[in-house]
């Protein structure tokens, strides 16, 4: 796909590059989305197993502010969230206890469907690897009215030539933690429903969710979230973790049986640890922003924020 010169590129569909690029469109601004991967969603991914879907990414999502309450208004409407639970266990040295908290919700489809849902009406183009964004601003040879890289730091740094000074000094500011997902499949329901689970001081698990209870259908599937240590160590070969994931499960829940399959899938920038400083984006004189939940807390709804207010402040510029 050509690059129009009056044209909007978008690198990355994940739920911040999405909303940027809904308001772009909706301000009149031409807009192209590019996303490397084979399907949109970013972190908000999702994978099936048998025909059912897993979140391998974000495990829910939250919602405080008003403008991002209309969009899961949007998103019920349509039958794609629930209302899941608003309150966890917490499993540390003391022993286990109910934590309240806020109303995580989740989707019956997976969280990318919720993505794809913001992204229906946009010109998105998958498998689509951009290598190169230059002073112009280009995008691979070619020039364009801007850029946003929606991504983390550490990814967009790759694209970014050095002398755009101004959004090369931000990403490389920033700084990210990995995470391994494990999708753990047992033949039968052995545990009660206990939603999802914080597990402080642990050396392999950080969170672990009922898969069956989030997305409402019962099914025996728990997902496990790795501490960053644990899965710094198995980068490079993350399904070899795999043995260590299920055990843990197994010990923390007291299973009679480890799971009959586990999949493990790699984050190696899952979470911003900091460096965005107090912005929702990014935006230079150079025509380069930059979105997503490193600026802001580290929540589906401070991505969506971060691509919705940098939509806005291209759209007033290039007005």
């Amino acid at each position: 796909m050509s690059v129009d010169s009056s044209s909007v590129v978008v690198v990355g569909a994940g739920v911040a590059g999405v909303a940027c690029a809904v308001e772009l469109t909706r301000a009149g601004v031409p807009v192209q989305v590019r996303e490397r991967g084979h399907v949109c969603g970013g972190r908000m991914a999702s994978k099936r197993f048998a025909g059912r879907p897993a979140d391998i990414g974000a495990a829910y999502f939250t919602v405080s502010d008003p403008d991002f309450a209309v969009v899961v208004e949007r998103w019920r409407a349509a039958g794609l969230v629930r209302e899941w639970t608003d309150t966890f266990q917490s499993y540390d040295r003391e022993g286990r206890h109910e934590v309240p908290g806020p109303m995580r919700f989740a989707a019956p489809r997976g969280l990318r469907s919720l993505v794809e849902h913001l992204a229906a009406p946009l010109p998105l183009t998958v498998d689509r690897l951009v290598l190169t964004v230059e002073p112009g601003p280009i995008v691979d040879g070619e020039p364009c009215a801007a850029v946003v890289l929606a991504m983390p730091g550490p990814q967009a740094a790759l694209l970014l030539d050095p002398a755009l000074a101004a959004a090369t000094g931000v990403v490389q500011a920033q700084s990210w933690a990995p995470s391994l997902a494990g999708v753990l499949r047992f033949p039968n329901r052995r545990w009660p429903d206990f939603g999802g689970a914080f597990v402080n001081d642990h050396p392999v698990l950080n969170l672990v969710c009922d898969d069956g209870d989030r997305r409402g259908d019962a099914a025996p599937v728990l997902v496990a979230h790795t501490v960053p240590e644990f899965a710094g160590a198995h980068l490079a070969q993350p399904t070899g973790a795999g043995p260590a994931i299920a055990q843990a499960v197994q010990d923390l829940l007291g299973l009679p049986e480890q799971a009959a399959d586990v999949h493990v899938h790699r984050w190696t920038y899952a979470k911003p640890t900091g460096g965005a400083g107090g912005d929702t984006y990014h935006l230079d004189a150079d025509g380069i922003g930059l979105a997503g939940d490193a600026f802001g807390k580290p929540r589906v709804q401070s991505a969506w924020r971060s691509g919705r207010d940098l939509g806005r402040a291209l759209a007033a510029r290039l007005a």
